[in-house]
């Protein structure tokens, strides 16, 4: 059965609305034009006349919009003149009821869904940059789109909440993000994203239902075999399911949350390292936090709890856990089956404990815990968790050491991924390397960009990203990592950027020296300032300032001035 394309919908929702309309205004005509074309009348000599079929539709025409040119081609008979009055008439009427018609037509909501999926669909086939599909824009939705706008990467958005996708249209991203009110799990809207584009880099499902995320994921999976998947799942029916279909990251917030925590603990450098390369608030290169590792309490022990119990229990820890529901938990210090609240924390032992974990559902709830825990012990390392990114004020009151904001943690990884996956092969390799290492990556980049943001980003040696570059290269010319580095403003210095790995064909090189001989094809991952970023770009596409930072020798520009340099040479 053959597919019906955007503008054949709209064609047929007008069809079948402006029928009616239609069929009146050709009847209404028929009817005038016919008796003006057979009512007798009168030239100016006194004789009968019949008025043209032309004639009779041009009055007509006039006579229905109420404007009134005179009587042609010759003055009218009574006859006449009464058939014009029933004209008027029929031709007003007719024009007010198809003019309604249209008014209704643009406030029907099945015309208005269909037009807007033809303009989205359009404006969809007319990318020519790459781009992801975003499916779900709630609050992980909205700050993914942010990061990817950026780092000038495009996003295309679907989401069944019509006012989450009027905010789309009032965001001041850096590039275009089109955006549908549609059912990501209906196949035919994600082809109306791109899903088959070839520009399509990846499709990331971000709804806060696991159920529809893996219903989202399957219709891309057959849609497109080989797209990229990136979903989001904290069930373990649903992780398994997702497994199966291959190629696909799967992102699960509260997973994600207990590495980091683990990271804290075990490697504290490394972990103010990666919340500085996400430029996550409050957090300053190099002043990593210190997680304590006596006795801990967690309250509530859900999808959160559950991982960070797992991890706890990883590094040595056996912590109390408060929850009305939870059974005996193998490792646990002690299981108290009543919620938190200050006879419950005292009971598991508040007054000795060096942290608390407020880990359940409710954000009031978790917000009631800490303000009880800050009562009894205001100096307790405390970890949170916030399901409400509308909440964010609250909990910046609370002044937590750690807070868990899946959806800022989702759209971190899943940027992390999109952006390169180097950056998490960076961090698995200095967790690996240890902290002494990672110590001496944090000042090496400190010395480099002092107190600013870290920048991440990627310079693949190709002709579309490094023209002058791969030009040098096809000559046989050789060039090290560390003279594309150069300043072009101060060739004796370097830009304030470090290069945190290489991936060169099936090798990955990480934290290369300077004198790394560039090869085509190699994708670099560059930490920085954005500024070093624009630089080392400019340096990459321009044979001339290129050529400065190799030799030194800063060669005149164009034509004239090549050949003015030529004769000066020659004649000296």
């Amino acid at each position: 059965m053959a597919t019906v394309s955007d503008l054949d919908r709209v064609s047929m929702v007008i069809l079948r609305y402006m029928r009616s309309p239609v069929f009146v205004l050709i009847i209404v005509y028929a009817i005038g034009i016919t008796g003006m074309a057979l009512i007798p009348g009168q030239d100016a000599d006194g004789n009968v006349a019949y008025m043209s079929l032309f004639h009779a539709f041009y009055f007509f025409t006039f006579t229905a919009t109420t404007t009134g040119f005179g009587e042609i081609p010759h003055d009218f008979t009574d006859a006449q003149r009464l058939w014009a009055i029933l004209c008027i008439y029929m031709g007003v009427i007719a024009w007010l009821y198809a003019i309604g018609s249209i008014f209704r037509l643009m406030q029907n909501p099945h015309f208005l869904l269909a037009l807007n999926e033809h303009r989205f669909a359009r404006s969809v086939r007319q990318l020519r940059d790459p781009f992801f599909i975003i499916c779900g824009f709630g609050d992980t939705g909205s700050l993914l789109a942010r990061g990817l706008s950026d780092h000038w990467l495009r996003g295309v958005i679907i989401d069944t909440d019509p006012d989450r996708i009027k905010a789309l249209r009032l965001r001041d991203y850096r590039v275009s993000m089109p955006g549908l009110c549609a059912d990501p799990t209906v196949p035919r809207h994600l082809v109306d994203a791109g899903i088959r584009m070839p520009n399509c880099q990846g499709i990331v499902i971000l709804t806060s239902k696991d159920d529809i995320n893996t219903r989202i994921a399957v219709m891309a999976r057959l849609l497109n075999p080989g797209v990229r998947i990136l979903c989001r799942a904290s069930s373990p029916r649903h992780i398994h399911h997702l497994e199966s279909l291959g190629n696909i990251t799967i992102i699960n917030p509260f997973e994600i949350f207990a590495q980091l925590l683990s990271m804290a603990i075990q490697s504290p450098r490394l972990h103010n390292l990666n919340a500085s390369l996400v430029r996550a608030p409050g957090v300053r290169l190099g002043d990593p936090i210190e997680v304590p590792t006596g006795d801990w309490i967690i309250c509530g022990y859900g999808r959160m709890g559950r991982w960070l119990y797992r991890h706890f229990v990883d590094n040595g820890i056996s912590p109390v856990v408060i929850d009305p529901r939870a059974e005996d938990i193998e490792g646990a210090a002690r299981v108290i089956r009543a919620h938190a609240n200050p006879e419950s924390l005292r009971e598991a032992g508040l007054e000795h404990a060096v942290g608390v974990v407020a880990g359940t559902d409710d954000d009031h709830v978790n917000l009631g815990i800490l303000t009880s825990v800050a009562a009894i012990k205001p100096d307790v390392f405390t970890i949170v968790r916030q399901n409400r990114h509308e909440n964010q004020l609250a909990f910046d009151a609370v002044d937590a050491k750690l807070v868990l904001q899946s959806s800022l943690t989702i759209a971190r990884r899943v940027l992390k991924h999109l952006i390169s996956p180097q950056v998490q092969l960076f961090i698995e390799y200095l967790r690996e390397r240890g902290e002494d290492i990672c110590a001496q990556t944090v000042e090496r980049l400190r010395r480099n960009i002092g107190e600013q943001a870290p920048h991440l980003w990627h310079l693949r040696i190709e002709e579309n990203s490094a023209g002058a570059v791969c030009e040098r290269l096809a000559a046989d010319l050789p060039l090290r990592l560390g003279e594309i580095r150069r300043d072009p403003h101060q060739r004796d210095a370097s830009l304030p950027c470090i290069a945190f790995s290489i991936m060169r064909a099936d090798q990955l090189v990480m934290l290369p020296g300077d004198d790394l001989l560039l090869v085509e094809g190699d994708d670099i991952l560059f930490c920085g300032t954005e500024r070093s970023e624009t630089l080392l770009s400019a340096s990459a596409n321009n044979v001339y300032t290129l050529d400065y930072l190799v030799t030194g020798i800063d060669q005149p520009r164009g034509h004239v001035f090549r050949w003015l340099q030529q004769r000066a040479a020659s004649t000296g």
